[in-house]
């Protein structure tokens, strides 16, 4: 099956940094939305186990205790020896980047995250601020040149063998920032008009699950779909994007765009809502239940750790000291 998968799809191993850039040029020269999401290839470790860390909103040169959080990250990559890392958007605050020039991407990702475990490949998308600045810059292989880990594109797989990671560009699902921008403007090149992109991104989103025959099947996006915090539920993505995760028996939603860390079950499918966009500003105030089990919410700065294995997961959330504020943890077919 992977061979005939890979002859229908883009794939490159994350081991190859060279091959990958080459990748990364081709997809920026395609339309923003193809028949097939690109595929990278990561593969698990030898004892069949794959380890990674998630963490958004964060991009402040360090402030808003960002140097903390990466530090923690660290630690705990070091002890878990991580694969990768999940990077769920808004990079760099508050307007994204200028160009691949902007000396932001040095002084809030480069200079921040320097412990050894963190440099692996960082798989990253946009969030909705990243759009109001130059959103191709941080999809230039120009940014892959200048740091070998960063790899970022708006929609795209990481085949992990036993899980397969679905990245989906959820910004412009928002149509506020269409319709009502207020100050801000947004850089919507590649993406306009809005129906077609999103139309186009969902139909990808579902040949890639349907193509899928990993164990796991975990999707990431900027946007909650379900959250209890300030910006609460995105009612675009319950819409648009949510039938087709539980058309597919996806197991798990991770996401940023709150400031928090956050985990939700479904009350009516097997998926777990899991937030981790305390990387750098949080304490919002804010906490409105939504119909759906929360298992977990802290209003404070922070990341996600993920263990997985063909069997099972284990998902733990750690606080600005290391602490660990909850864990969770499925058997494969137990839900």
């Amino acid at each position: 099956m992977a061979a005939s998968r890979a002859a229908r799809t883009p794939r490159v191993s994350a081991m190859a940094p060279a091959a990958l850039i080459v990748l990364l040029a081709a997809v920026a020269a395609l339309p923003a939305a193809t028949a097939e999401m690109p595929r990278l290839v990561h593969p698990p470790k030898a004892d069949g186990s794959l380890t990674l860390l998630a963490v958004g909103d964060w991009g402040r040169r360090g402030a808003y205790n960002q140097s903390q959080v990466a530090t923690q990250m660290g630690i705990v990559g070091e002890k878990m020896d991580i694969d990768f890392v999940v990077n769920v958007g808004d990079n760099f605050y508050k307007n994204g980047l200028t160009g691949v020039d902007d000396k932001a991407f040095e002084e809030s990702f480069t200079h921040i995250y320097t412990a050894k475990s963190l440099q692996k490949p960082w798989y990253t998308i946009l969030g909705n601020h990243d759009y109001r600045g130059d959103a191709l810059a941080q999809l230039s292989p120009v940014l892959r040149k200048l740091e070998s880990r960063w790899v970022c594109m708006k929609n795209f797989v990481v085949d992990s063998e036993i899980a397969d990671f679905f990245f989906v560009d959820t910004t412009p699902f928002v149509l506020k920032y269409w319709t009502d921008p207020k100050k801000s403007k947004y850089d919507w090149r590649g993406v306009a008009p809005r129906e077609t992109y999103i139309a186009n991104v969902v139909k990808d989103l579902d040949a890639a699950l349907k193509q899928s025959n990993a164990p796991w099947k975990i999707v990431v996006g900027h946007h909650a779909i379900r959250s209890s915090s300030q910006h609460g539920d995105t009612q675009e993505l319950l819409q648009l994007l949510l039938p087709t995760l539980k058309a597919h028996g996806v197991d798990l939603y991770i996401n940023g765009h709150d400031h928090c860390l956050e985990h939700i079950s479904s009350r009516d499918s097997p998926i777990q809502y899991l937030t981790s966009g305390g990387g750098s500003k949080a304490w919002r105030g804010v906490f409105t239940p939504n119909s759906d089990k929360l298992e977990f919410f802290y209003d404070g700065q922070g990341f996600m750790s993920m263990r997985l294995t063909k069997a099972e997961a284990q998902v733990a959330f750690y606080d600005i000291a290391g602490t660990v504020l909850h864990t969770w943890g499925l058997t494969k077919g137990a839900h």
